[in-house]
């Protein structure tokens, strides 16, 4: 038996993040306490590179048992996109055992107050931290990723969304005072004088439904605001992806019990193959809370169908760069072709839509027609992933069929610029890796806008040759506007066109980034400082992090007293 964690210990520990988190999202300034390289592991009770790959190793052909009520049953059936079978095997849980258990728990968390839960929170994370390398390649082995994005994305940037999230669900919770005492003079009559307490409670239980390709990045912003605002969270993994939440959920349900909580305000859901009990769970009326990623589809069924529950989605959307003009034409390029490349375009930041004026743009080494921007970006990419090892440590894997079968067919949306090749992976035989395909498209023809108008997950991008660079921003008003967005990119050295594009994406919510060419790419955001997506368009209702994320996980009931 672990030995009990205090408050007095929680609080000694884990404080002076909270503070510094605190002021991180305060200034937006960088600041991280989760280190990027995996070399900084191994010390102070962490587990170093070796170590890391050895624990999960270990825990591959094995039965996760977390001890919760209801379980009727495990499963499994995990297979890595890079081809080897996981063979771990997860409780199933009876629903109508295991969700009243949950709620026994939510008392004692709520007493607790916003500063214990916080804490607790981040003795959570700190011990997830410790084994970032085990979680790497759990991460690796259920999304694709190859192992440094695994590492970083999956790990500390992971790490600090959920840090993030924390910091911002104490910061709604403390707004409000505990007690206040209220008087109202009265004039020659005495005043009226009252004792208010205000006491911040949590809305039932939240429902984590987690994603394929990002499980912990994605996941953990939902998971920790709605734990630290004094909710039970069921988590309820993809079925392609469930070992990096269940040994969240494990080492959570670990901490809660320590800390002399209900280990079961934390719990898992795994299911059956085909059993698809996501639909089940978002309308069960214990479910007050859903934070969702994933298609479009089900993410506007749960917005219409989870009536009793506040549902955050982050769906899809149809991603857009503009180029008008290049100040650094060189830097544009490889800038793009990294973007396009990272994770196999498996991201739902990733540009997909490159809208170019059809005569061409103006760039610091001259004039450079519509084909030869293209054909200058198939290059860049071509450059970029020439040597299969390095191919390889950025593409990782395609994650499912479906992708696959998506890249496969966008050769006949029009003319291909750059041809997707297949790279073999010496250490996974079984992994499929696919660069990028770049197709043209005409913007004045009505059989393209059916292509770029939709979303194409995976690694294909569109070259749309569009009539002027007004067009190009009235196209992407309507995309925003009809499709969503995660990011927008843009790249000129014209301050009217710049101001143009600005006013859109401000007035369709859409985050945007300009002229970038060195090593910040559109698709990455920075905890504690960008944000992601906005809540403003359809690609999702919720952007990671602000106070609405939170606040609206709990309310504040007040009880007043004769003074």
């Amino acid at each position: 038996m672990a030995a009990e964690l205090t408050a007095h210990q929680l609080i000694a520990a884990h404080r002076p993040t909270l503070d510094q988190a605190l002021e991180a999202i305060r200034t937006r300034a960088y600041w991280s306490p989760h280190p990027e390289h995996p070399k900084a592991y191994g010390e102070h009770g962490s587990l170093d590179m070796a170590a890391g790959k050895a624990a999960f190793d270990a825990l591959l052909s094995t039965r996760l048992d977390l001890g919760q009520p209801g379980t009727d049953g495990f499963v499994g059936g995990e297979i890595s996109p890079y081809g080897i079978e996981l063979g771990v095997e997860y409780p199933h849980a009876d629903l109508d055992v295991l969700l009243p258990a949950m709620k026994a728990g939510q008392k004692a968390w709520r007493d607790a107050g916003a500063e214990i839960r916080a804490v607790v929170c981040l003795e959570i994370l700190k011990r997830i931290s410790d084994r970032t390398h085990e979680f790497a390649h759990a991460v690796m082995h259920t999304s694709g990723q190859a192992f440094m994005m695994a590492f970083q994305a999956g790990g500390p940037h992971a790490q600090d969304r959920g840090l993030e999230a924390v910091a911002y669900a104490y910061v709604e919770q403390v707004r409000t005072p505990d007690t206040a005492e209220w008087t109202k003079p009265q004039g020659k009559r005495d005043p009226l004088a009252l004792t208010k307490q205000f006491t911040p409670v949590p809305r039932g239980i939240g429902l984590v439904i987690g994603c394929n390709t990002f499980p912990t990045w994605n996941g953990y912003p939902g998971l920790f605001a709605s734990l630290a605002t004094g909710n039970a969270v069921l988590v309820k993994p993809h079925p392609r992806a469930v070992l990096p939440l269940a040994l969240t959920v494990q080492v959570a349900r670990d901490v809660l019990g320590e800390a002399g909580f209900d280990p079961n305000l934390m719990a898992l859901a795994a299911e059956r193959p085909g059993e698809g009990i996501a639909k089940t769970l978002a309308t069960r009326p214990e479910i007050r809370i859903i934070d969702y990623t994933g298609s479009t589809e089900f993410g506007d069924w749960l917005e219409a169908n989870a009536r009793q529950a506040q549902v955050y989605t982050e769906k899809a959307g149809v991603n857009t760069v503009l180029v008008e003009s290049a100040g650094d034409y060189k830097g544009m390029l490889s800038n793009l072709a990294f973007s396009l490349s990272l994770y196999s375009g498996q991201m739902c930041t990733t540009p997909q839509n490159l809208l170019i004026p059809r005569d061409g743009i103006r760039t610091d080494e001259g004039p450079k027609t519509f084909d030869e921007v293209v054909s200058d970006l198939a290059r860049s990419v071509d450059g970029l992933l020439g040597d299969d090892a390095r191919a390889n440590a950025l593409l990782g894997a395609i994650v499912n069929p479906d992708v696959k079968a998506r890249l496969e067919a966008a050769g006949g949306l029009g003319e291909v610029a750059l041809a997707s090749r297949e790279i073999a992976n010496p250490e996974f035989p079984g992994a499929v890796v696919r660069t990028p395909v770049v197709v043209k498209l005409d913007g004045a023809k009505p059989d393209a806008e059916a292509a770029y108008m939709s979303e194409c997950f995976g690694p294909v991008s569109f070259a749309v040759a569009v009539d002027s660079a007004a067009d190009a921003v009235e196209l992407l008003r309507r995309t925003i506007r009809e499709k969503g967005a995660m990011t927008v990119g843009a790249y000129t050295t014209d301050e009217e066109f710049e101001q143009a594009v600005q006013e859109v994406c401000l007035e369709e919510a859409a985050q945007l980034s300009l002229n970038l060419v060195g090593g910040v790419y559109v698709n990455q955001t920075a905890a504690f400082s960008d944000f992601h997506g906005s809540g403003g368009n359809p690609a999702a209702n919720s952007a990671l992090c602000d106070g609405a994320f939170v606040a609206n996980r709990f309310r504040v009931v007040e009880v007043r007293r004769e003074a």
